[in-house]
């Protein structure tokens, strides 16, 4: 197959999934077990079905399609990702990883037969988070740490039930007391890189060895709402100052840190947020991501101590909750090297780097030996209607992809 083949086929693909979804406003919302989600999944069941791949759905909606191995039925080699978007996305996230997966198994059954081990491509039901207040429902259920009661009782903002939604789409609870896959190897996600990295350094492919952790934080400085006439400067408790100086501190601190940790304050609120009122009350949060816990725990303990010394001395009062301790996930580095092996002896233009976002993989991590393939993102855009990766680079990935699976799936 040529790579001008390889591309047509791989848009054409891209395209007819996206029409599932298909946003008036541009872009795809399909959000899980939405109408659109479940024409999305039956759809991609009908493809599989059509190229005679063995199909079938597990209780909460993943779709899981590909080859019986020849010799080692017990031994399954799975690539896929997650097929709900965010409201109004992109055509490439989640999907390439899933039409990647299609294609890539479809090209080793027509050329080389059934391979020696399981062959699996996975529709993964949900990543993103974007309807219910859950994320990872999908890959958290294959590795069975997703629980019933996390679930039970939350809604959409529409106010649909989570369960009445997935029993709408006709799926039920996973039987927590039953045993989980274990016959999963190797599981290989391929994702648009969602940064800019690989664009800005003219490369094609990334060969992901780690996903980085990340500390959650939600900041609230108390001064004293006062006058803005009023008020001499000298006798203000100005939460908005504090907060400011705070602010500057953190991310002074963290590009001092240098490169891979990054910090970002995302969110600012004011009280009472008014022209002629000294604000008494700002809320701001805190992203903080690493590739070793280590650094994490170092930069994040440095912050809180410089930020209660801002407050004490500015007269405010200082409260940190720390609500998400995500630790770093080092990827699998046998199959690390088995893609890099795969890219050198295809001449393709690939770098090793990290996952700055966080992807199914890093749950999936947790069961069977894991590894990424990224390819670029233009302008490091995602979760946008303007995300977009050249044809040309979406194929050099499937081609690291079709070079990997068939070394785990069909070699000895």
């Amino acid at each position: 197959m040529s790579m001008q083949e390889l591309s047509h086929d791989i848009m054409q693909l891209l395209e007819w999934l996206g029409y599932f979804g298909d946003d008036p406003e541009g872009g795809i919302t399909r959000l899980l077990y939405s109408k659109e989600w479940l024409e999305a999944q039956k759809a991609l069941e009908g493809w599989m079905k059509q190229e005679g791949f063995d199909v079938y759905f597990d209780e909460i909606g993943n779709l899981f399609g590909g080859l019986q191995g020849t010799k080692y039925q017990d031994e399954t080699i799975l690539t896929g990702s997650h097929v709900d978007t965010v409201r109004n996305g992109g055509l490439y996230d989640g999907q390439y990883g899933i039409v990647a997966g299609l294609l890539a198994v479809k090209y080793l059954k027509e050329t080389y037969g059934q391979p020696l081990r399981n062959l699996q491509v996975v529709s993964m039901a949900e990543e993103e988070g974007s309807r219910f207040p859950y994320a990872f429902w999908g890959s958290k259920n294959i590795v069975g740490t997703a629980k019933r009661e996390e679930v039970q009782n939350i809604a959409d903002f529409d106010g649909i039930a989570f369960v009445d939604a997935m029993r709408e789409c006709g799926f039920r609870f996973r039987d927590e007391s039953a045993e989980i896959r274990r016959d999963l190897k190797a599981f290989v996600e391929i994702h648009i890189e969602q940064g800019s990295v690989l664009e800005k350094e003219g490369q094609s492919v990334g060969v992901v060895h780690s996903i980085v952790g990340q500390r959650r934080f939600t900041i609230e400085v108390n001064g004293e709402a006062n006058h803005a006439g009023t008020t001499p400067m000298g006798y203000r408790k100005d939460a908005v100052q504090a907060a400011s100086a705070m602010i500057c501190d953190i991310i002074n601190r963290a590009k001092q840190h240098g490169d891979p940790l990054v910090a970002t304050v995302g969110k600012i609120e004011v009280k009472p947020n008014v022209v002629n009122v000294v604000p008494g009350h700002a809320l701001f949060t805190l992203d903080v991501r690493h590739t070793e816990k280590s650094e994490i725990i170092q930069f994040t303990e440095e912050i809180t101590a410089s930020l209660k010394r801002i407050a004490e001395d500015m007269g405010v009062e200082l409260n940190i909750d720390m609500w998400m301790d995500a630790d770093p996930v080092p990827m699998d580095g046998r199959i690390v090297e088995v893609i890099e092996r795969q890219c050198k002896e295809k001449g393709l233009n690939y770098r090793l780097m990290h996952s700055g976002a966080g992807h199914d993989s890093q749950i999936l991590a947790e069961l069977t030996p894991t590894a990424m393939i990224f390819v670029p993102s233009r302008d490091g855009i995602s979760h946008n209607p303007a995300e977009y990766t050249e044809p040309h680079d979406l194929a050099e990935g499937v081609k690291a992809l079709i070079g990997t699976l068939y070394k785990l799936a069909y070699q000895e």
